[in-house]
């Protein structure tokens, strides 16, 4: 049997030992956006070091515990803290927490992150709503033996990002007043933030936000038949287009003063998506 499939099973026999919770929603909280997870009601707390194999997040900003529960009436499971590819972690164990999640029963997996701008309209703070991304400068997480218990070989990337759930995000948005930017989204290896003239070879390749997270996340949950849809709070101005050095601290102030509006968009979003699954 594949290995990373034998841990990921060992990861799943753990959570059905612990709770028979089934969740609908799956939500991965980035750097700074972890308050989020407190909402969760009726909460059933899983630290990730207390899983056999699973991996441990090392970043500050990442709390590193699932928690179960509701948000309004929707059925979730937050991760709050994710592990990245620069922590060290092989590929297969940085994407194990999203494929768990689908072995539990998610439909539809809502990510977000923090990110820098390289649109010249965003400003620190702004909410962007990904539409696409591009993973060409980061290692693809399906490269070795498919597992073929959670999806096909060759897996169509045509629409990762699922257009009804970025409806339902646009229009929930717009009800409650706040600002929702859209475009695409690329994913780096990191740690160290990108030069200038990184920067300005992704602008003219059409991005307009970069992070170190997120897509290698989309790729494994629609390979797995899971519905994606994910907003990134852009925490600073790109290298090259911020006046001042790029640090960690920057974004996590940023994503901290984003939190309050952060929380509303994306908990009434989680609402709607999950009203909008039960008349499906």
């Amino acid at each position: 049997m594949n290995k990373a499939y034998t841990k990921l099973m060992t990861c799943l026999e753990y959570i059905k030992s612990r709770t028979d919770f089934k969740p609908e929603i799956g939500l991965i909280l980035g750097s700074g956006l972890g308050a989020l997870a407190e909402q969760v009601e009726k909460p059933i707390i899983i630290d990730y070091s207390d899983i056999p194999g699973f991996p441990v997040s090392t970043v500050p900003g990442h709390q590193g515990r699932f928690v179960m529960g509701y948000l309004g009436t929707a059925p979730v499971i937050v991760m709050q803290g994710r592990v990245h590819y620069y922590e060290g972690y092989p590929i297969e164990d940085v994407v194990l927490p999203t494929r768990l999640m689908g072995l539990l029963g998610i439909k539809t997996l809502f990510l977000t992150n923090a990110s820098g701008g390289i649109d010249a309209e965003f400003e620190a703070g702004d909410f962007m709503m990904i539409t696409d991304h591009v993973l060409s400068f980061f290692p693809n997480p399906l490269i070795g033996e498919n597992i073929d218990e959670l999806g096909t070989r060759f897996p169509d990337m045509t629409r990762v990002y699922d257009k009804e759930l970025c409806d339902i995000i646009s229009g929930t948005a717009s009800a409650l007043n706040i600002t929702l930017r859209s475009g695409v989204y690329a994913q780096l290896t990191g740690p160290s933030f990108e030069t200038p003239a990184e920067i300005q070879m992704f602008k003219l390749l059409g991005i307009s936000a970069v992070g170190m997270s997120t897509a290698c996340e989309a790729v494994v949950a629609r390979h797995m038949g899971v519905r994606v849809c994910g907003i990134s709070c852009v925490c600073n101005k790109a290298a090259g287009i911020s006046p001042t050095p790029l640090s960690h601290q920057e974004v996590m102030e940023a994503s901290a003063k984003a939190a309050p509006l952060f929380k509303q968009l994306i908990t009434k979003s989680v609402e709607n998506i999950h009203l909008s699954l039960k008349e499906d």
